[in-house]
């Protein structure tokens, strides 16, 4: 718990869910200044008027595609946490070249400001659709990936670890299905399934948040670390939702339709954590795997060969155990989000 006690801590892209709910957690620990880069002023306005403790927050506009703001922001800095992304699987489909400018260009702005600036470790959040990517977005947080792994080996004299979490989707966040299957049912009686038969690997905002937390302690420099974390079809979810939403608006549930539209653009029936190839480097570390550089990685294969090693074989939604319809309401309500 006294990791981040007396820490300066930057939070680029930390105005979304994750971000305030990371922000959140870093204050229970007393650091000493966390600064917020993000290019909205709008959502710094919102996150400032909830925030109660505020004095340890500097909120700074800027983007992470601006090498000098970022630089800038990173002065005498501990710990860099890089939540900013391109996320918008369509959006980035249809706007690859702006998808790299964040998601690629963005990731090396930070890992050569980190490196200027000597700082202790930088944390990347990476996704799923990383893996065996078919679409844009997941292409990009790939290459992202192994600039983070690559720059481990490239830092010269800096003293700065890079590390690289991989995430599910996570429950209730800004852009997920949860919210939006909400928002269908009470204005148009209607939601929309993209394919009944999808399964995605699921995290909630507290498991996200200490996932990110955890990886700087453990750490050694060019892992990727991955959240052990339970598999929902959709379609599940979408008719949980549709029967709680319906009891707190007192409508009957027969009422609300549930219309399949196919998978957009760039979408996949399943998601993937890990891919076989990976896990002959990955090690068990109880509620996480660790996923060990293929470059250079003779120090943290020796690090890592006291835990067990994972399961040979690919970490897909596909083949696991998904959740039962009582147990995704439970998952739900647990966190508050029927």
């Amino acid at each position: 718990m006294g990791y981040y006690i007396g820490k300066k801590i930057l939070i680029i892209g930390g105005t979304g869910t994750i971000g305030q709910g990371l922000v959140k957690k870093l204050l229970e620990q007393n650091p000493e200044v966390i600064r917020i880069l993000s290019r909205d002023e709008y959502k710094q306005f919102i996150m400032e008027n909830e925030i109660d403790n505020k004095e340890k927050i500097r909120f700074l506009i800027g983007d992470v595609r601006d090498y000098e703001r970022v630089e800038r922001a990173m002065n005498d800095i501990d710990i860099v946490f890089n939540l900013a992304a391109m996320k918008h699987v369509p959006a980035c489909e249809y706007n690859p070249s702006e998808a790299i400018k964040t998601n690629i260009i963005g990731m090396e702005n930070v890992i050569k400001a980190a490196t200027a600036n000597n700082v202790d470790i930088v944390i990347f959040t990476s996704s799923d659709k990383a893996i065996n990517p078919s679409n844009s977005y997941g292409a990009t947080k790939l290459l992202a990936e192994k600039i983070v792994q690559a720059a481990n080996f490239s830092k010269g004299n800096a003293k700065t670890r890079f590390v690289a979490v991989r995430f599910g989707n996570v429950m209730g966040s800004r852009g997920s299905v949860i919210p939006l299957f909400k928002k269908q049912i009470e204005k148009n009686r209607k939601i929309t399934v993209t394919d009944t038969e999808m399964t995605r690997f699921m995290m909630t905002l507290s498991q996200a948040v200490n996932l990110i937390m955890d990886a700087p302690e453990i750490s050694i420099g060019g892992e990727v670390f991955i959240l052990k974390m339970p598999v929902i079809r959709l379609y599940d979810l979408a008719q949980v939702i549709v029967e709680e939403t319906c009891l707190k608006l007192n409508i009957k549930k027969e009422e609300v339709e549930v219309q399949t539209i196919g998978l957009r653009a760039g979408e996949r029936r399943f998601e993937e954590l890990m891919t076989k190839e990976e896990s002959y480097c990955a090690f068990d570390l109880g509620n996480m795997y660790s996923v060990v550089s293929s470059i250079n990685s003779e120090f943290l294969l020796e690090f890592y060969e006291k835990y067990n090693t994972a399961r040979v074989g690919s970490y897909n939604s596909v083949d696991e155990v998904v959740l039962t319809k009582e147990k995704v309401r439970t998952l739900l309500k647990e966190e508050d989000l029927v």
